[in-house]
C-alpha cells in the first residue's frame, strides 16, 4: 500500500502541475493560452504517469476513476478512501507549487492569470454557460472517460494491454478539446479541487460542488453500467461493487497487465509468473525414478538412479531396484 500511495500521489501530482501549469504559465506569460495545446498536456501527462506507475497502483490519479473502479468490483472500498484522500492532497500540493512558481513571472497576479481552475456561467472559460449545461457537460464526458478505461484495461484485452495508457490518454485529450470552452473541463475532483482551493477566490471555491457532484456521478454511473453492458473479466474483488462491507486491501488489477505484457503467453499455458517458477521449483525437487533409472531434466535423458540423500523430515528414498517409480512426496 505504500507504493500504491506513492505512485497515485506522484501521478496526480503530474496531472494538476503540468496540465493546469499549461493554462496558467501561458496567461501569466502572454496574457492567453493555446486551448489544443493545453488539451494534449492532460491527455500526455495521464498518459505518461499511466505507463509508469499504472503497474503499481492502476494509475487511477481521479476520484472518479477510483468510484468507477469500486462500483465495478475493481477496487475494495476501504481503498477507494485511500486512493480518493491521496488524490486530492497531491493535487493541492501540485496546485501550491505551481502557484509558488508562477510568482516568477514579474507582475504574476493569480486574480488574472488564475491557476487553471474550473469554472462556470461567468467563471467559465470563454463565454457563460449555464450550470445545467456544465453539469451535464461534465457528467457526460467523465462517463465516456471512466467507460473507456474500464473497457481497455479489462483482462480480456491483453492482447493490446500494452496500448491501454495510450487510449486513456488520447481520450483525455478528447474530453479537453470538447470541454475547455465551457467548463475548463474537469472530469477529476481532485483536478478541480486543488487550483480553485490554492487560489483563494471565493466564487471558484463555490462552484466547486458541481465539479466534484458531475464527475462523480458520471465515473458511477460508468462502473455500474460497464459490467452490466459487457460483461465482467473476473469476479469482483471482496469489499467492492454495491456490498457494504468494507473489505481488505485490494490488488486493483487495473492497468497492471500493462507491466506483463511479455509474460502473457507463458501465463496462459502455465498461470501467473509467481506459480509457474514453483511449479519448476516442485519439478526440481522431486526426481522421478523408475526402473532403477533417474530423468535429468538438465541433460534431458534417463541415467543410473542415484541414491539420494536423508532429506530434512526423515525421509530417504528406498535402496534397490524394485521395478516401480518412487517420487518423494513433498516435506
Amino acid at each position: 500500500m505504500p507504493q500504491k500511495i506513492a505512485a497515485e500521489a506522484v501521478g496526480t501530482f503530474v496531472l494538476v502541475f503540468f496540465g493546469c501549469g499549461s493554462v496558467a504559465a501561458w496567461n501569466a506569460a502572454a496574457g492567453g493560452f493555446d486551448p489544443l495545446a493545453t488539451a494534449f498536456a492532460f491527455g500526455l501527462a495521464v498518459l505518461v504517469a499511466a505507463y509508469a506507475f499504472g503497474r503499481i497502483s492502476g494509475g487511477h490519479f481521479n476520484p472518479a476513476v477510483s468510484l468507477g473502479a469500486a462500483l465495478g468490483g475493481r477496487l475494495s472500498w476501504k481503498d477507494f478512501g485511500i486512493y480518493a484522500g491521496v488524490q486530492i492532497g497531491a493535487a493541492l500540493v501540485a496546485a501550491a507549487v505551481l502557484r509558488l512558481l508562477l510568482m516568477g513571472f514579474d507582475g504574476y497576479e493569480v486574480d488574472s492569470a488564475g491557476l487553471g481552475a474550473n469554472g462556470f456561467g461567468e467563471q467559465s472559460g470563454f463565454t457563460e454557460y449555464a450550470w445545467w449545461a456544465a453539469f451535464g457537460l461534465e457528467l457526460v464526458m467523465t462517463f465516456v472517460f471512466v467507460m473507456v478505461i474500464l473497457a481497455v484495461t479489462d483482462e480480456r484485452n491483453r492482447a493490446v494491454a500494452a496500448l491501454a495508457p495510450l487510449a486513456i490518454g488520447l481520450t483525455l485529450t478528447l474530453v479537453h478539446i470538447v470541454g475547455i470552452s465551457a467548463t475548463g473541463t474537469s472530469v477529476n475532483p481532485a483536478r478541480s479541487i486543488g487550483p480553485a482551493i490554492m487560489s483563494f477566490d471565493g466564487d471558484t471555491i463555490l462552484q466547486l460542488w458541481l465539479f466534484i457532484l458531475a464527475p462523480a456521478l458520471g465515473g458511477a454511473l460508468a462502473g455500474i453500467l460497464t459490467p452490466l453492458i459487457f460483461g465482467r473479466d473476473k469476479d469482483p474483488i471482496p469489499g467492492s461493487g454495491l456490498s457494504a462491507g468494507s473489505g481488505g486491501s485490494s490488488n486493483p488489477g487495473f492497468t497492471q497487465q500493462w507491466a506483463q505484457q511479455g509474460q502473457m503467453g507463458q501465463q496462459g499455458q502455465m498461470g501467473q509468473p509467481g506459480q509457474m517458477g514453483h511449479q519448476q521449483v516442485g519439478q526440481q525437487e522431486q526426481p522421478i525414478i523408475q526402473d532403477g533409472w533417474q530423468w535429468d531434466p538438465a541433460a534431458q535423458q534417463w541415467i543410473p538412479a542415484q541414491q539420494q540423500p536423508p532429506q530434512q523430515g526423515g525421509w530417504a528414498p528406498p535402496g534397490g531396484d524394485d521395478g516401480h517409480t518412487q517420487v518423494r512426496p513433498p516435506q
